[in-house]
């Protein structure tokens, strides 16, 4: 990354400036050890994406930077859950089911969840934005570029990038932080799909952008967090067991 790209990208993400950072369906049941998608999930771990993912979030936490994590699961009885597309059909005789309350909608390790988090979960669709609460959380957090990460290349993430690049926001994906299958998928799809709409980054560059920030934020803070947009009025915000529900 040249260095005015890197300025531009220090000025969208800057800890006070609006950024919100989206992890999307990095839960047990998906990447985790018990993981619906054992290949998924390897692939998640091996090419260092979920531990990049840990870093960001983690990060987040340190510079105050809002953190989202949207959860796809579905009722044990399946209502309201899709059966339009043939992933939903699969999806539903997986011996691992995303049941809402389970430990498979839980945050993966080794992401930490804060309690300043916020947790989105959804019973329906592809996407972490449409038709749940992110967009309205994003706008009433004054969102104006969101940090895309988690999994899948495949699916949920070019539907979350496209989406929020359709209802206005800045996009930056660390490319390092995200993955699908096969292996070799996730550079082709950042390559030829999302670096034509989302900016592309890496996740130490990210990390670069709010360290200086985060040391500044720090003394000048007297014993409390600086730069913290609060929630909206009625925004749940707590760990994976007080999430923000759809059901």
């Amino acid at each position: 990354m040249g260095e005015s790209a890197r300025e531009r990208l220090g000025e969208w993400i800057r800890p006070d400036g609006g950024v919100v950072l989206l992890t999307v369906e990095c839960q047990r049941g998906v990447v985790g050890a018990e993981s619906a998608l054992p290949e998924l999930a390897a692939v998640a771990r091996s090419s260092g994406a979920l531990r990049n993912v840990a870093r960001l979030v983690a990060a987040a936490h340190e510079a105050d930077v809002q953190v989202i994590h949207a959860v796809a699961e579905r009722r044990p009885d399946g209502r309201g859950a899709n059966t339009n597309a043939r992933l939903f059909r699969a999806a539903a005789r997986l011996p691992v089911q995303q049941h809402s309350g389970s430990t498979a909608v839980r945050i993966a390790e080794p992401i930490e969840v804060a309690d300043e988090d916020i947790v989105v979960r959804r019973l329906h669709g592809l996407s972490p934005l449409a038709g749940t609460d992110v967009d309205a959380l994003l706008r009433n957090l004054g969102c104006r570029t969101l940090i895309v990460t988690g999994v899948s290349a495949n699916v949920a993430v070019p539907n979350a990038v496209f989406d929020a690049v359709n209802l206005g926001y800045t996009v930056v994906v660390p490319g390092d932080a995200i993955a699908g299958v096969p292996a070799d998928y996730t550079p082709a799809m950042i390559r030829n799909t999302l670096a034509l709409v989302a900016t592309i980054t890496t996740t130490d560059e990210v990390l670069g952008c709010w360290k200086a920030p985060r040391r500044a934020g720090r003394a000048g803070a007297a014993g409390g967090s600086a730069g913290r947009p609060a929630a909206a009025d009625g925004a749940s915000r707590g760990t994976a067991g007080g999430a923000v529900s759809r059901s």
